[in-house]
């Protein structure tokens, strides 16, 4: 199975947008890179397709049929905190997405990011908020979160 990296944090993990409306994942770096890759799965087309990669100097190069007024990136000026925008939201763009660090010959993952594209947006119901009891994916232990108890 994948381990989540903790060197690559994105938030949040799922998003649910109108149609025709904007929406942004942020993700933290926590260690040296050359940039941040963004893609995207589809479980329609079923397959990882490359979005955009955005160098430290904020030069941004586009995949295949990715257009500009689509996709953009936002870096913050200490490299450490990026985030995609993603413009005229529509079905197509379901999917999940991950940011994504080139580190010895090898791309790390975030976390990923759900996004659902709908017409109608549902009223907000207590059972959508209720979290699913799926244990967190650390490959580390976090002791710090044990001793807080909510």
């Amino acid at each position: 199975g994948f381990c989540t990296n903790l060197l690559l944090a994105q938030t949040p993990k799922h998003i649910l947008a109108q149609t025709n409306n904007n929406t942004e994942i942020r993700c933290e770096l926590r260690n040296d890179h050359a940039g941040v890759y963004w893609f995207r799965w589809s479980q329609e087309r079923q397959k990882f397709e490359f979005l955009v990669f955005s160098n430290l100097l904020g030069k941004a190069t586009y995949g295949a049929n990715i257009t500009q007024d689509k996709f953009s990136v936002r870096g913050a000026s200490s490299h450490t905190s990026y985030s995609l925008h993603i413009s005229h939201l529509h079905a197509s763009d379901n999917g999940t997405y991950y940011c994504s660090v080139s580190q010895s010959s090898q791309l790390l993952l975030g976390s990923g990011t759900q996004l659902g594209v709908v017409d109608v947006l549902p009223p907000p119901s207590k059972t959508t908020q209720a979290p699913r009891s799926k244990k967190p994916m650390w490959c580390v232990t976090k002791r710090k979160a044990a001793g807080k108890k909510g």
